[in-house]
């Protein structure tokens, strides 16, 4: 927790000081730590859906190292882009931006199987996904009405359940091993058990960063039991360069409508994102409201650093809620802090042997760690949804687009004669869910509020927002 060592109540409100270097140095450095794991888990994701091989004798195996090299540079640089600013780029505020999982469902029908060469039709998407979430910038408040909680905690949800199959099928043995004997092997559940119970333990039961680490120190448990299982290659680590710069246009660009549309519409969702998160920040760590000027800027930076990452091979960036959190904790508000970290991401993001240690971690364990993390984004959506009121009207909006959405996502051959665009967006599961919740809220009328809701709710009309029958 905050105290006198480190500055005065007043300066550990103000984003602007810099406590002490002896103490910001490890703030800085346990942001990272809070962060780390979900950075660079969608390029291991995405690469794995491309069909990347992840033996250190596959081909696409450097591949996959350079992608989590630029993960980690990049969410290092569109911190930057937040902490310092350039112009209007950046709320210059204690925001760490990281690679972000709501892409993962658009992005994995545009790579499936399809290896290095998918990647180019990815970084087009995310250049120019990017540069139009930039765009929000301009009248990110204005469109704020057309996105309440109703929408956003679906959509939050629906990212979430469609990414629980990977968890399973990674803690299982990964999509490659499926039909052979050893996917689904006892040692594959003991490996991933072990990351699932020990992140619960450390959770529940511990303190201060034991807590906000505990994913990452499941991690690194189940990785301790991988490697007593001999399940741990070293032999890709040692082949590593020292050191590596980030190269533009490495995969390429291609533009696709897909992606383009995809990615531009999930957009509007990181947007939305930030904007809580900004304003998390603001209230959490200098018990304010955020301006105008800063939701704008976070934004801005947002979008830019984006497109930067699509330029050299990255993923999308967004802000990271798990940072918001720890500022409320440690009741630090410096953004000077955050920079410190910026940095360590980066250099670590130019060591290509911090990637290859990263790329050793067995499929087994990561599916562990992500059965974690993609459970609580559908927490975190169910959590959103929690602030509406459930009248009958928006009960109806609920239940059509979470059965379109959901039913399209699991039976995607029910669309097999549209175009292979529209299929792809259609069977992403969140883009269809998403239009058809802002469409009915926007033009469904709102006296259907009024109507009784009883016999479809089951007697749980007439609570508040967040509160459960009997509080």
């Amino acid at each position: 927790m905050a105290n006198a060592s480190i500055g005065t109540p007043e300066q550990l409100r103000d984003p602007n000081y810099t406590p002490p270097l002896g103490k910001a140095i490890p703030l800085g450095i346990q942001h990272v730590l809070a962060m780390f794991v979900s950075n660079v888990t969608p390029a291991i994701i995405v690469c794995g859906a491309a069909g990347f091989g992840f033996g250190s004798n596959s081909p696409d195996f450097p591949q996959m190292i350079y992608m989590i090299q630029m993960c980690m540079f990049f969410a290092g640089v569109a911190t930057l882009f937040q902490t310092i600013g350039i112009g209007p780029v950046g709320a210059r505020l204690p925001i760490v931006q990281g690679t972000s999982f709501a892409f993962i469902p658009i992005m994995i029908p545009l790579v499936a199987g399809k290896g290095v060469d998918a990647m180019a039709v990815l970084m087009g998407g995310i250049l120019v996904g990017g540069l139009f979430h930039a765009g929000l910038a301009l009248f990110i408040g204005r469109i704020r009405f057309a996105l309440p909680p109703l929408v956003t905690g679906l959509v939050v949800m629906m990212i979430g359940l469609a990414l629980v199959k990977v968890g399973i099928q990674y803690a299982a043995g990964g999509v490659p091993a499926i039909g052979t004997p050893e996917y689904g092997s006892l040692q594959n559940w003991v490996v991933a058990g072990t990351v699932v119970v020990v992140t619960l333990l450390l959770k529940f039961f511990a303190r201060g960063m034991l807590s906000i680490s505990a994913v990452l120190l499941g991690i690194l448990a189940g990785y301790g039991v991988a490697w007593a299982f001999g399940m741990v290659s070293f032999g890709a680590v040692g082949r590593a360069a020292v050191l590596a710069l980030p190269n533009p246009l490495h995969f390429g660009l291609e533009f696709s409508v897909a992606a383009i549309i995809g990615f531009c519409l999930m957009a509007f969702v990181s947007a939305v994102e930030t904007v809580g998160d900004v304003s998390g920040i603001c209230k959490g760590g200098a018990g304010r409201e955020a301006t105008d000027r800063e939701i704008e800027g976070a934004t801005y930076a947002d979008g830019f650093g984006t497109a930067v990452s699509g330029i050299f091979g990255a993923l999308p960036n967004t802000s990271f809620s798990q940072n918001v959190g720890l500022i409320a904790m440690t009741g630090v508000m410096s953004r000077h802090v955050v920079t410190i970290g910026a940095l360590f991401l980066i250099l670590c993001g130019v060591m290509p042997k911090v990637g290859a240690i990263i790329s050793t971690v067995p499929i087994e364990v990561l599916g562990g760690g992500v059965i974690v993390m993609f459970g609580m984004v559908v927490a975190a959506g169910i959590s959103m949804l929690s602030d509406v009121h459930w009248n009958r009207r928006n009960m109806v909006i609920f239940a059509i687009a979470l059965s379109l959405g959901l039913g399209l996502q699991l039976e995607p051959q029910a669309l097999q004669y549209l175009p292979d665009t529209v299929k792809v967006l259609a069977t992403s599961g969140i883009l269809p869910a998403a239009l058809i919740a802002i469409v009915l809220n926007l033009v469904l009328p709102k006296d259907l509020a009024a109507e009784a809701t009883e016999e479809v709710s089951g007697g749980l009309s007439g609570h508040g927002s967040g509160s459960m029958p009997g509080e």
